[in-house]
Order: structure tokens, then C-alpha cells, then sequence
């Protein structure tokens, strides 16, 4: 039987670009699926913030057509909407601001969650309007989205000037990855079994890769994407909290801070790369036009209606961890858009034996790899070698064992948003990064964007479906090692 989660007090959710993608997309189909499993009380409600002139009808039409394309039940849609509110409100503006107030005092015993689910440059005009308003009480909470800033010196402003509305402990920076079942796996996998925590040093791994793969181009994102790229996107948030996940030293505990410590210790000890070794470590890509599933897609500049853009699209690069455990272990991390195929996984490559017995008949020793895979199917493969079936010598085969999250348990799966939304209810802070955290990943950043910047060199070209630039291939290839794209 698997324990139901603790239930959580009524609350008021209140989604700041409540008609944005990642709030149709994610966030309200997260609580829809959250709502049918009993954890939302009645009396919570969910409010949607925008620009758009809707009323509470035209936002629960909204998003029953949206949780009606993800094939959820009628009835359940039905009874989840009531609990849907909407305001339209311009959060550069004074006007609304009375009303707004009004609407979320009405319940004043509700926890409040104020999620910003909008662009960076807005969250210190929203907190700011928030504590003029007076709705930065101990039962409220705020959520960040990433990423925050644009480099080191921008993020802190917003630090700092959230930090005058809304404690710390008020605070929420959401990197949803940490939310993936699969990451959570990781902590349970490393630290309650006696297996693996003895092997996860430089003694026994050879090199770790970390990889995020899409398909899709920038679809809505385009303006928010070219001011970004990639290494702002997703290396600087979402990869770096996996490689800590993947470093860290065993907590004392999973208390909150006893996590997020060990995390900024492995922030704190990543080589820098700059301007002496960029070219060397990293390297930078934008898609052109190609194919995927056997359909033609446009190349980035098309999608952004032509012009010029040196946004990269696509990153991989390599991170050493100046530590005892890590010492010589390298990291390498690549994540780009339009590429073969949709994945998210890290693979631990264990060294090879250090005598083989078996002649050249048996066949090639293959390393050891441990492959946690957080999409789209997610799960955990270890791969071993194993004697193949049958008489006639010896033959050596390299195998997984298997375990797929949703054949072992039989269950749904939740959503990252989903438990990490309930955490923010909860005043959970253990899967949100805290600010040192941000600053430290961003001053490990910064210099490779300066980098590259000094460098002047355009992103390098590579077709839509395939995987990145060839110098990401050679990237790892002149180290004598291999990006992992098994397809089983």
C-alpha cells in the first residue's frame, strides 16, 4: 500500500500570468490532478492573474479546454472548476490593485501562495505591489520561477528586492527537475542502499553525463528565449542542480538546510571555466532547418522571422569538481532544442575492471553505467555484463536491469509541479534552492558567458533532428569517451 501524503490546510493560490503556457501547461493541470486525489481542500481557491479581460467564466472555459485535451474525466473537470477565479490585472499598473487585495483578503486564515509565473524583469514590480498591499503576512508565500537574472549582478538585484518584501523563508525559487521522481530516486538509490554510496567517488566512476534533450523549437517562448539561450536556460538552473544532486556529500539528514548545504558545497568547488578555457570546455550550437519524426521544421531564425541572432540553442560542456570524492571525474553536461530525441538522463559510468580473464572471444568488457532517466519514461537502468544464454564458449553481453517507475508501481506518476506546489502549501523549502544557491551557480556562469562574449564567434550550426554541433561529439571523443544514446 503506498502512504497517502499528508493533507495540507486550506489555501489560496494565486498564478500571476494565469493564462501563460506554463500555467495552462503545467501548473493548473498539476493542481487539477492534485484536486482529484483529495488533496485540495474545498474551500481552497486558485486564482488566475493576467492581462486579459476575462471574468471567473471566461477562465474556468479556458482551462477546461485544456484539462479536456489531457483526456481527464468530465465530471472531475467539472467539480475542480469552481474552485477557478480570475483578475485581470497589469502588474506594471496601480489600477486593480484595490480589487485584487479585496479578492485574496476574503479568506484572510488561507495560506497564500503567490506563484510569479511571468518574465524575471516583473518580480520585483509584483512583490513590491504585494507588500503595499499588505499581502506579505507570515501566511503568505511567494514562487520564483527561473530563470532569475540574467547574470550574477541582475539576479541579486531581484534577491535583494524581494528579499525587502518576502523573508527568505517566505521564498521560493522553483527549479521543477527537483521535483522529478526520478531525482528524488537519486537520494534514495545513493543513501538507503549499502550498493552504491561505497563506488560514488573517483575511485570507481569514470565520468558522469548529464544530458536534456528536446524536439521542439521555441513555440511561444521566442521572445523570452532570444534574450536567454540555453546556458542561461537550462545549464545555469536545472543542470547545475542535477550534477549537485549527483556530488553532493551525504546530508546529515534531509532537513531543508542540511541538503541545500551540501548542494553549494559542490557549487562552490566546480573548476571555473573562463576565457583561459572555454573554447577548450564548452561549446555553443543553433539548429538550422531539418526533420524530426520524418516531418520538416524550420532552423532558429527562421522561427524568429529571420534576422540575426547568436543565441545558442544548444550546450555542452564539461565541469571538473576540485574535491576529494570528484578529483579527475569529469562531468559532461549537453541540453539543446530541436534535437533527435526527447530525453532527460544522467548516466554514472563506472571504470572498467582492472583485469580481464576473459580472452578475445568473449568479447569486449563494457563499463558499468548507472542510467536514471527522468524523461519521458522515467526510471532506472544499470547496466551489467552478463554471459549470453547457450553452449559453445563463453560470450559476453552488456544488459540492463530495468525498473520503469510506472511498470514497477502501477501507478500515476506525479508531476514535478505537483509536488512541489504542495511543498510551497506546506512551507517545504528542501526542494527549492535557496539564494546562495543561485548566486553560486550564476558566478560559476557568468565567466563562461563572458567567454564567449569575448570570443565574438557565432553559435556553431547543426541541422534540426540531429544531435548538436560535431564539436559536441568531439567534446567527449578526445577524452576516449562516448555521449551515451542507447534507445533501449
Amino acid at each position: 500500500m503506498t502512504a497517502s501524503p499528508p493533507p495540507v490546510d486550506p489555501f489560496d493560490l494565486v498564478i500571476f500570468g494565469g493564462t501563460g503556457d506554463l500555467a495552462l501547461r503545467k501548473l493548473l493541470p498539476a493542481l487539477f490532478h492534485r484536486f482529484v486525489d483529495g488533496q485540495v481542500p474545498a474551500a481552497s481557491r486558485i486564482i488566475g492573474v493576467a492581462r486579459e479581460g476575462l471574468d471567473d467564466a471566461g477562465y474556468r472555459g479556458l482551462v477546461r479546454d485544456v484539462l479536456v485535451d489531457t483526456g481527464a474525466a468530465a465530471e472531475r473537470i467539472e467539480a475542480f472548476l469552481p474552485q477557478l477565479h480570475y483578475l485581470p490585472l497589469d502588474a506594471r499598473k496601480d489600477d486593480g490593485w484595490d480589487a485584487f487585495a479585496a479578492l485574496v483578503n476574503e479568506q484572510p486564515g488561507h495560506i497564500r501562495v503567490f506563484y510569479l509565473s511571468t518574465s524575471p524583469e516583473l518580480f520585483v514590480d509584483i512583490c513590491n505591489r504585494l507588500g503595499a498591499n499588505g499581502l506579505n503576512g507570515p501566511n503568505s508565500r511567494v514562487v520564483l520561477e527561473k530563470p532569475i537574472g540574467r547574470d550574477l549582478a541582475s539576479a541579486m538585484c531581484i534577491i535583494e528586492a524581494v528579499g525587502q518584501v518576502f523573508s527568505e523563508a517566505q521564498t521560493f525559487r522553483i527549479d521543477h527537475y527537483l521535483g522529478k521522481e526520478t531525482v528524488q530516486n537519486l537520494l534514495a538509490l545513493r543513501f538507503g542502499n549499502a550498493l552504491f554510496e561505497p563506488l560514488w567517488n573517483a575511485g570507481h566512476i569514470d565520468h558522469v553525463q548529464i544530458t536534456v534533450s528536446e524536439t521542439l523549437g521555441l513555440g511561444r517562448r521566442a521572445g523570452y528565449y532570444d534574450r536567454a539561450g540555453a546556458l542561461r536556460d537550462m545549464v545555469q538552473n536545472h543542470m547545475l542542480q542535477l550534477l549537485c544532486m549527483v556530488a553532493m556529500e551525504p546530508p546529515a539528514s534531509l532537513a531543508p538546510d542540511a541538503v541545500r548545504d551540501e548542494k553549494l558545497k559542490v557549487l562552490h568547488a566546480l573548476k571555473p571555466v573562463d576565457m583561459r578555457n572555454a573554447a577548450q570546455l564548452t561549446v555553443r550550437g543553433q539548429y538550422r532547418a531539418g526533420a524530426i519524426d520524418g516531418e520538416r521544421v524550420p532552423g532558429y531564425l527562421e522561427e524568429l522571422d529571420g534576422g540575426h541572432s547568436d543565441t545558442e540553442t544548444f550546450v555542452a560542456l564539461k565541469a571538473e569538481i576540485a574535491n576529494w570524492r570528484w578529483a579527475g571525474v569529469p562531468f559532461y553536461l549537453r541540453t539543446g532544442k530541436r534535437l533527435t530525441t526527447r530525453l532527460s538522463e544522467i548516466v554514472v559510468a563506472f571504470k572498467s575492471v582492472p583485469h580481464s580473464i576473459f580472452d578475445a572471444s568473449a568479447g569486449p568488457l563494457a563499463h558499468n553505467r548507472l542510467v536514471l532517466r527522468l524523461q519521458p519514461d522515467e526510471g532506472v537502468k544499470l547496466w551489467l555484463t552478463i554471459k549470453h544464454p547457450g553452449p559453445g564458449g563463453l560470450r559476453l553481453r552488456h544488459v540492463p536491469l530495468d525498473m520503469s517507475f510506472v511498470e514497477a508501481f502501477g501507478v500515476h506518476q506525479p508531476d514535478a509541479y505537483e509536488r512541489l506546489l504542495l511543498d510551497v502549501v506546506r512551507g517545504n523549502p528542501t526542494l527549492f534552492m535557496r539564494r546562495d544557491e543561485v548566486e553560486a551557480a550564476w558566478r560559476w556562469i557568468d565567466p563562461i558567458l563572458a567567454a564567449w562574449s569575448a570570443a565574438g564567434e557565432p553559435p556553431r550550426p547543426y541541422a534540426a533532428g540531429s544531435w548538436g554541433p560535431s564539436a559536441a561529439v568531439a567534446l567527449i571523443e578526445r577524452d576516449g569517451r562516448t555521449w551515451n544514446e542507447d534507445s533501449e
